[in-house]
């Protein structure tokens, strides 16, 4: 088995446009695949220049390896089973700024650079006031990119078409938008005037985008299998899932610099990501939190299994496509779309999903994923969705604890308040008390939701169903 780098396998090399910030899993899975995908099918020809954002990471590794891995997509598409392995070629070389500052900041003076891009954690997109100019490198992500726009700007004089196109990837709604605030607390901050916030305002563009790819990530129990196929002894191999989706929120123009639309790939550019963000939300998270302790209840673990199943698989295509869909505002046919695509998700036959994973904190999980969509039915239908009333009723049975039929421990695990709270409902006895107390947690719900015409009854009728007949004849009542 061979070493894998560049003597060993072809390497393109291509003109440095990108500067990456994140060398994680998601990113080479993600976007760099997106960019492989581009140089192959248009005329985008851009390699990456990767930056590890924190002191400790993989850059070395990377380098070792002369930045070359494989991607591992797994997953069903249009219901045929994939497999596949891509050599990724797209990143030239990888930088630790902490120890390569001046290469670092060197990245500033290319006249070809394009883009930023990066994946920071959440965490990552955050104003540290302790972050000096002269730090080498500024200890947060917005502080790096802050000093290197500004030496940009310095380099070329306020030249406008030295400008850089970023797209932040961190999982947190609008981005962009918290990223360009942050570049602007330091340039208070670090007083760097009014003619570089001008060029940064006025030659930059800081874009929201939404991000949606699982990506396992380093395939332990399958990498000798992996390495064998590929005859490489790759260390950096990703796994991740078939479908991807990204959003940008971008004019036209940004579009066609960045053309991934030719390359046939999954990237909109659109003038606003807030509907596809509610869309991801509401037909992705919404099913998951309902049908997981509908399926467990029901004596199912995994997600595919709960999708597969002749009773419960219908009750999950009930509440996707007969109830959350119709309280989105997005074109049918895209919706229907998605939501088949989440449905493959569901059923990829390579992710055995624990059921119980996506438990933890249920209440507030419906609160954000399925309660706006319960009111936006009942206001335009004029009757509660069934489906997702036996979901938060499934919910509050699940916290009660207890035996499942087939003899598994039901462990719930939350924030102990909420905890408290069902134990002490249920030491009730009382139903009509366990529906009228959780719907009152204001805690939970920022508001009283006994105040929905019709819901306490109804979550009521659902909880003594499940005593009675068990989940599975509950579910059978609702189809």
């Amino acid at each position: 088995m061979k070493a894998l780098n560049k003597e060993t396998a072809a390497k393109t090399q291509r003109p440095e446009r990108i500067i990456q910030f994140g060398e994680g899993n998601f990113l080479r899975a993600f976007v760099d695949w997106i960019i492989y995908n581009m140089n192959e099918k248009t005329d985008f020809n851009s390699s990456v220049v990767v930056v590890q954002p924190i002191e400790k990471g993989m850059v070395d590794m990377l380098n070792a390896q002369d930045c070359l891995y494989h991607v591992n997509l797994q997953g069903l598409d249009k219901g045929q089973v994939v497999n596949s392995l891509t050599k990724i070629d797209v990143i030239s070389r990888a930088l630790n700024p902490y120890s390569q500052n001046d290469e670092f900041m060197k990245l500033a003076e290319q006249p070809e650079m394009r883009f930023v891009i990066s994946n920071t954690t959440e965490a990552g997109i955050a104003f540290d006031p302790a972050c000096k100019l002269d730090d080498a490198p500024a200890s947060s992500y917005p502080g790096k990119l802050t000093q290197l726009l500004y030496h940009r700007y310095k380099t070329f004089n306020g030249d406008k078409s030295k400008g850089l196109i970023i797209f932040p990837c961190e999982l947190i709604f609008l981005n962009g938008h918290k990223l360009k605030e942050t570049i602007y607390q330091y340039i208070e901050l670090w007083n760097l005037g009014e003619d570089f916030k001008q060029w940064f305002e006025e030659a930059c563009g800081v874009y929201a985008t939404l991000v949606d790819r699982i990506v396992p990530g380093f395939p332990r129990k399958d990498i000798a299998a992996i390495k064998e196929k590929l005859q490489y002894d790759d260390n950096l191999v990703v796994q991740a899932e078939i479908f991807h989706l990204w959003v940008i929120e971008a004019p036209q123009e940004i579009a066609k610099e960045f053309p991934a639309d030719k390359a046939g790939l999954n990237v909109l550019f659109v003038p606003s990501e807030a509907p596809y963000h509610e869309r991801k939300v509401t037909l992705l998270n919404g099913p998951h939190t309902v049908l997981s302790p509908v399926a467990y209840l029901s004596g199912i673990n995994i997600v595919r299994e709960a999708c597969e199943h002749e009773v419960v698989g219908k009750y999950i295509h009930k509440v996707m496509f007969d109830e959350l869909m119709e309280t989105l505002n997005l074109p049918k046919e895209e919706l229907k779309k998605f939501a088949e695509d989440v449905l493959e998700r569901f059923n990829n036959p390579f992710v055995d999903h624990q059921v119980t994973s996506i438990m933890l904190n249920s209440f507030p999980k419906y609160e954000t994923r399925d309660l706006p969509g319960l009111k936006v039915y009942l206001e335009r239908k004029g009757e509660l969705p069934k489906g997702l009333v036996l979901g938060l009723a499934a919910i509050i049975t699940y916290y009660k604890g207890g035996v499942r039929a087939d003899g598994a421990e039901i462990v719930p695990n939350d924030a102990p308040e909420i905890m408290n709270l069902l134990k002490e409902l249920w030491a009730t006895g009382c139903t009509q008390k366990v529906a009228e107390g959780v719907l009152a947690a204001e805690s939970i719900w920022g508001e009283n939701l006994n105040n929905i015409p019709g819901l306490t009854a109804a979550v009521k009728a659902d909880l003594d169903s499940i005593q009675e007949k068990g989940m599975l004849e509950t579910v059978k009542g609702i189809l």
